[in-house]
């Protein structure tokens, strides 16, 4: 299954880039564009809500022609494709492309993902993301290609500056398997025009800032039972993500993790991003009040009722 998924993916996909400019979209490739994301929207949720595995591998075939199709038009990097629910369609704040991602349920303990990186440029380019999760050797550190991809469906993108150029950070969430779910954060850049998945930024240093590990990618893996959040904080210019515990899963499900209430991640410093152990364990000079609450007020019981006051006889 996973071989035919593959192949109709890649084969009804796979391009190699089309010129036009980005610019105003006419009144024609307006209106083709509306009918394609009528469509794109129909076979959407034939992926997401079919019972039948044959209508959801159905609904993915045609939404993939369909896209590729829509995007051939020009200027269509501008048309936002609003009403395609469930297609992730990220943009990083300096618009240099967009990526589409979305899932495709197999089994309980498969999931495959789809995706393309349409660029934003007088030539413009769409580069496929062929999913092969599955063949990764070393998921934290292996460097891929969008022939090779790791895939994911992309919730956020945020773009940072290194030495070596602008890369961004691919925060995404995989289905993974019936009992534990994984998110991660990749780094997209390109190198002679494109697109490359991973780089050694996520820096791990011991108290003396000795380097313990550099990481290509972030993964994490959790229980299907917990909620885990992990993104950037723009508030705090910081990857902000829970951390871990192993607990017993349950009855079937073996050792698994957990949020524990506490929140580490990484924090950006000459074009790295370099790990943090706790965020928010503040302490302070003073304390919060300079007096105690009841200095000032008289002695109470349990009740809220004032000590030594007699009530009055009827």
């Amino acid at each position: 299954m996973k071989k035919i998924l593959f192949a109709f993916g890649f084969a009804l996909f796979a391009l190699n880039g089309f010129a036009q400019k980005a610019g105003k979209i006419d009144a024609t490739s307006y209106a083709q564009l509306k009918e394609y994301e009528d469509t794109l929207g129909l076979c959407g949720y034939l992926i997401i809500n079919d019972s039948l595995p044959e209508g959801r591998f159905a609904g993915c075939k045609k939404l993939i022609t369909t896209l590729k199709q829509a995007l051939k038009l020009p200027n269509s990097f501008n048309y936002p494709f609003e009403q395609v629910k469930s297609v992730s369609i990220q943009y990083p704040a300096d618009s240099t492309f967009r990526i589409f991602t979305w899932q495709l349920y197999v089994d309980v303990d498969d999931y495959r993902y789809y995706g393309a990186i349409q660029m934003n440029t007088p030539d413009l380019q769409l580069y496929p993301l062929i999913d092969r999760s599955a063949d990764v050797q070393s998921e934290e550190y292996d460097i891929l290609k969008p022939e090779n991809w790791y895939g994911a469906l992309y919730y956020n993108t945020k773009p940072f500056d290194t030495p070596d150029g602008r890369k961004y950070l691919l925060f995404g969430y995989d289905g993974h398997s019936f009992f534990d779910k994984r998110k991660l954060v990749d780094v997209l850049s390109f190198k002679d025009g494109k697109p490359v998945f991973g780089a050694p930024v996520f820096v791990q240093k011991d108290s003396l800032g000795n380097e313990l590990a550099v990481r290509n990618r972030l993964l994490f893996e959790y229980s299907a039972e917990a909620s885990f959040k992990m993104n950037f904080d723009e508030a705090y210019g910081l990857i902000i993500y829970d951390h871990l515990i192993m607990m017993a899963g349950s009855s079937g499900q073996g050792p698994t993790m957990v949020p524990d209430g506490t929140y580490e991640g990484y924090q950006l410093k000459n074009g790295q991003w370099e790990w943090v152990e706790k965020y928010w364990t503040q302490t302070m000079d003073d304390a919060p009040r300079p007096e105690p609450v009841l200095d000032n007020r008289k002695e109470q019981d349990v009740f809220g009722k004032q000590k030594g006051k007699k009530k009055k006889k009827s």
